[in-house]
């Protein structure tokens, strides 16, 4: 079926269940941020392959509403349909609900599938309507009865992340989980997300794409847990361990029979949780806060720390291959975009531990740099010349650690503009390094530091400036980040130590080229003095910075400073293992400025 086809046939949907107009989030019962094929409902019906949006289908209408990372991508994806792109101002605003009170008459009734949805969700939703008298039905699911080959369900086999790499034990975890329980007066916690279900029991598997996370559900007691999954996705000798552990395992399936034979308090996450598993709750009483482990998680002990800056190691030494076999290339032949990802992947393997990348590879060539989620396709992507300029936006999942690097290099002459703003990003990826903050300091306000010299010359970018990652997990973990706005939680979440985070300013020329340069920082204690508890950054990616594309008048005293410190430990890191000629390489791009 065309994009086009799928819209009519759920057309008829709506009018036979006198629907005035439907909802398609990006998420799955887990508020996933990637999701398993099964639930890319919003990719198969749109078209538009981006991780963010909202599809909204009416009798006369068919929109995506997504924000300014996709806007280029989008406009290409929904050309040759009738799904009209609706361009965000405000990244996660629900301008889609504004949209839908200017166009439905007072008493419509707007659906969409509940297990799509977190209750905190359908409560906003709902408000939003109800100034319109609009009904929400969230009990179905439309766009499964007309998706007749759907994939089923992913059943990779769970593997035991091994406590050498975690620092914690499970058990570990559990007692720090239900210390936080008793502390609330929780008999039970409810965990939703995939993230943190394979942080607490020390798991990993493959169900989705980038991420080694298992579908599944958590429910912790107070003495025993219950892992919620499909039974054939568990071996037999973890089987063992975990009833030795007190775990408990249930079918995946069979949560919400579970749920609704519980008496005690149970706490869960109103963010996160479906209202369908919600609803379930029936004889239990109903507690409403932060999922305990995410920021037990986001915290990164020291063993976890040492295992990071290990993998930091075998990515600066695959990308440390990966540029000189592009320099070395591009002087033979034009190299597709695609191409250089594929290498860039197998370069990665050879380091050992690797388990595969943590995002799908933006190689973004000249114009292509400039969408900011670039995704370059066989048979139809840029060729890439010894010209022009290239980002690379990239990461890996090591069995200790997980990376996240773009580098932005010249493949040619640049011109006097290209290197202005180069350097302005330069300028501000290095004041957030080097920032020193009070404790208590939220995303917002570091995320400004970064943007400031962009914004002397009336300047921007349209993305945060970074987000919270994780340990051989996410790549994007919640909570905290740098956002120029409140509309996420990493706008609002404090920093504090053992955080691992992205630094990524960037600048975007649509149709001409795109800046962006990220290391990834773990909070640190600074000082501590009269005037607070200051905090600070240590930068942990290894892998030099191009300096060809530096305007070096620029730059203060301080900040070549910086950059030469920083290329003087990136050498440092990775001298010792590579080969001669690339620590002669190494040697020349690490050279001070």
């Amino acid at each position: 079926m065309t994009v086009n086809e799928k819209i009519s046939a759920l057309r008829v949907l709506l009018a036979s269940n006198k629907f005035d107009a439907y909802l398609i989030p990006s998420s799955d019962p887990h508020q996933s941020e990637y999701v398993a094929e099964h639930w890319s409902t919003r990719t198969w019906l749109s078209g538009f392959t981006g991780s963010a949006g909202t599809v909204v289908v009416t009798a006369s209408h068919a929109g995506l509403w997504t924000d300014s990372r996709y806007f280029l991508q989008a406009e290409d994806e929904l050309a040759s349909s009738e799904m009209v792109l609706h361009p965000q101002q405000v990244p996660h605003a629900p301008e889609h609900l504004q949209w839908l009170l200017a166009e439905l008459p007072e008493g419509a009734t707007v659906a969409c599938d509940g297990n799509l949805f977190s209750i905190a969700q359908i409560r906003g939703i709902e408000q939003i309507l109800a100034s319109k008298k609009i009904k929400l039905d969230y009990h179905k699911d439309l766009p499964g009865e007309i998706w007749k080959d759907r994939p089923g369900l992913p059943k990779h086999p769970i593997f035991e992340h091994d406590l050498k790499y975690a620092g914690l034990s499970r058990v570990e975890k559990l007692t720090q989980i239900r210390t936080a329980m008793k502390a609330q007066g929780a008999n039970y916690h409810l965990v939703s997300t995939l993230d943190n279900i394979a942080w607490i029991f020390n798991i990993r598997s493959n169900d989705v794409d980038c991420n080694p996370v298992t579908i599944a559900y958590a429910v912790i007691g107070e003495t025993e847990a219950f892992l919620f999954i499909d039974a054939v996705k568990v071996p037999a000798a973890l089987r063992t361990s975990f009833a030795a552990d007190g775990i408990q395992f249930h079918p995946y399936d069979g949560l919400e029979s579970f749920l609704g034979d519980l008496s005690e308090n149970i706490l869960l996450n109103p963010m996160t949780t479906s209202v369908k598993a919600f609803n379930s709750i029936r004889g239990a009483q109903i507690m409403e806060g932060a999922t305990i482990s995410m920021s037990l998680k986001a915290i990164k002990n020291e063993v976890e720390v040492g295992h990071i800056k290990d993998a930091m190691v075998k990515d600066g030494v695959a990308l440390t291959k990966l540029y000189r076999w592009l320099e070395a290339e591009l002087d033979q032949r034009e190299i597709p975009e695609t191409e250089i990802a594929e290498q860039l992947a197998a370069f990665r393997k050879m380091q050992g531990d690797y388990h595969g990348e943590s995002f799908a590879a933006i190689v973004g060539y000249q114009g292509n740099g400039a969408i900011v989620h670039y995704r370059a396709m066989e048979g139809k992507c840029a060729m890439v010349k010894k010209e022009g300029i290239l980002l690379l936006d990239s990461g890996g999942q090591y069995l200790n650690g997980t990376t996240d690097i773009t580098r932005t290099t010249a493949l040619g002459t640049v011109t006097a503009a290209q290197k202005q703003h180069y350097t302005l990003v330069l300028k501000g990826h290095i004041a957030l390094a080097k920032m020193q903050f009070p404790r208590g300091t939220v995303g917002i306000q570091l995320d400004a530091i970064a943007r400031q010299y962009l914004w002397e010359e009336a300047l921007n970018y349209g993305h945060g400036t970074g987000h919270g990652v994780g340990f051989f997990l996410n790549v994007h973990e919640a909570p905290q980040g740098f956002a120029a706005s409140t509309t996420t939680s990493r706008g609002k979440t404090a920093l504090v130590p053992g955080m691992f985070t992205s630094n990524e300013p960037g600048f975007y020329k649509t149709g001409a080229y795109g800046i962006r340069i990220e290391n990834l920082v773990l909070t640190r204690e600074a000082i501590k003095n009269e005037f607070g508890d200051f905090l600070k950054f240590e930068t942990l990616t290894l892998f030099p910075i191009d300096q060809s594309l530096i305007e070096k008048s620029m730059l203060t005293p301080r900040e070549i400073a910086w950059l030469n410190d920083y290329h003087a430990l990136v050498f440092e890191k990775l001298a010792p293992a590579v080969d001669a000629a690339e620590k002669a390489w190494l040697k020349e791009k690490c050279a001070k400025l």
